[in-house]
């Protein structure tokens, strides 16, 4: 395995354009180990350059991207995916859209976590069959947030607590009330109904793919069997399967404080999820780790924000000047 600088001087060694030759180099090298079809799903979100966030989250385009990037690919319906992500996630409805096209083209998925694959990044792990995860791997909460016209973002549980400790402040002090009202002023109408259907959705959708793929078919007593993380629910999953107790905890922000909480293997594994680890195969971590440096040099040194790209050398590429 080549160490990021290692990768890195290897590009900067050669001409231009030598991150995107070097890079599909080792993405066709792990292909070739693997024997299934690859994808790699990068964004720059960790590049110094100030890229802005609408540019490499998940979003609706992202579907364009992918039916780039299999073309040419699944010609044997049996054909297995590796999606490799690397993304602090986006929108959930992009994601879902991701998830019913990928999961229509290919009957078995891993998704291959190098760093991080947060919020809609993690609900798309979950809808896989299997994730990879290195020892210094995360997932994270999947609790919806909103963003105001600030530039600031609230979970949406934090929205529905506050409201809540407001009832309750104002019975015990009814001149609390004007405080609380300059507080949510600038709300937008429907705010609460709009957290409750965000958080609902979001579960709903990791409960159900993970009772479809990763979880199918697993007895219920046989699943909670010293599962002590589900003991701190505030409220009951709305259905008794696996999926809906993972998605629950995954989703509930009381329990993890922040959204961008990192969950590592060990607690994705005591969660219930199917994961390997990376390091279980030497020369399939070097493989993966070699594509991941090369990805992330390439956001580093070119204007590339986000690409979805296959073993193949072909995909889509959304080049951001940024000064």
């Amino acid at each position: 395995m080549g160490s990021k600088l290692d990768i890195q001087k290897e590009i900067l060694d050669q001409k231009n354009y030598a991150q995107d030759i070097i890079r599909r180099k080792y993405l066709k090298t792990l292909a070739n180990y693997t024997g299934n079809d690859t994808i790699l799903y990068s964004s720059g979100f960790l590049s110094p350059k100030p890229i802005p966030a609408i540019h490499y989250m998940i979003s609706n385009s992202d579907v364009q991207g992918f039916m780039c990037a299999l073309k040419g690919l699944n010609e044997n319906k049996d054909k297995k995916l590796d999606l490799i992500v690397h993304s602090p996630g986006g929108s959930p409805e992009a994601t879902e859209q991701l998830v019913h096209y990928l999961r229509g083209k290919y009957s078995f998925i891993r998704v291959i976590v190098p760093e991080n694959a947060m919020s809609a990044a993690t609900m798309l792990c979950c809808a896989a069959d299997e994730i990879v995860m290195g020892k210094h791997s995360a997932i994270g909460p999947i609790d919806p947030q909103f963003f105001f016209g600030d530039g600031q973002s609230c979970a949406a549980q934090v929205i529905l607590d506050e409201f809540e400790r407001a009832k309750a402040d104002i019975a015990a002090n009814q001149t609390s009330a004007h405080l609380w009202v300059q507080k949510f002023k600038d709300y937008p109408k429907g705010i609460l109904t709009s957290c409750q259907r965000a958080i609902s959705l979001s579960v709903d959708m990791v409960a159900g793919w993970l009772d479809a793929y990763m979880l199918k078919g697993l007895d219920m007593s046989e699943f909670l069997k010293g599962k002590t993380l589900f003991n701190n629910f505030q409220e009951p999953p709305r259905s008794n399967t696996p999926g809906y107790y993972v998605a629950t905890w995954l989703g509930d922000a009381r329990i993890h404080k922040t959204h961008g909480r990192p969950i590592g293997i060990d607690l994705a594994r005591a969660l219930g999820l199917k994961v390997s680890a990376l390091e279980d195969d030497q020369k399939f971590q070097d493989m993966v780790l070699n594509v991941f440096h090369s990805m992330l040099v390439t956001h580093e040194i070119s204007d590339c924000a986000k690409f979805i790209e296959n073993h193949n050398g072909i995909g889509h590429y959304l080049n951001v000047q940024v000064k």
